[in-house]
């Protein structure tokens, strides 16, 4: 599998620490079963590792989960309020609750402004976002999710939290 392309950008990318730190970049799908398991498994890892852990999300939702694309979506219009960490991890705790209605009352439990929210979920641009995230899974050599990278080189080993922590840490 070839490298991350393109390299994580802090300016595009969703970045959840400081540049300087071992960078984690997860390509992910909200609808994928073996994204949510290892949602909690990330989220543990960046518990241990704090500032010494970048983590960047980014999208690719699979053709095969009707809703995973909308959720991309959704993530993608709650990051343009500032809030795409609190979506994504409300659409990962979501039990699979991501119907159209559902996404919006995920927005509403976060406090966004709904009628933007929607309109960015409609938006050209925020479709651009996702499929430019999906373009570059695919460059990367992605051909699943989840899909982890460390420092821009694929990983491919266990997702548990020990695994990627001695993958990180060495």
């Amino acid at each position: 599998m070839p490298s991350l392309t393109p390299p994580v950008d802090p300016t595009r990318d969703h970045v959840s620490a400081p540049a300087g730190a071992v960078t984690l970049v997860e390509y992910g799908d909200f609808e994928c079963s073996y994204c949510a398991r290892a949602y909690p498994s990330v989220k543990e890892v960046q518990r241990r590792l704090g500032d010494r852990l970048r983590f960047v999300f980014r999208e690719l939702p699979l053709e095969k989960h009707p809703h995973a694309r909308t959720a991309a979506l959704a993530a993608e219009a709650a990051g343009l309020q500032g809030r795409f960490w609190e979506m994504h991890d409300r659409l990962f705790e979501a039990g699979g609750r991501l119907a159209p209605d559902d996404l919006v009352q995920h927005a509403d439990y976060l406090g966004l402004d709904l009628d933007r929210f929607v309109r960015d979920m409609r938006s050209e641009a925020t479709a651009r976002r996702v499929d430019e995230d999906y373009e570059s899974a695919i460059a990367s050599g992605v051909r699943g999710t989840p899909a982890f990278f460390v420092d821009g080189e694929p990983y491919e080993e266990s997702y548990d939290p020990d695994s990627l922590v001695r993958a990180i840490e060495a």
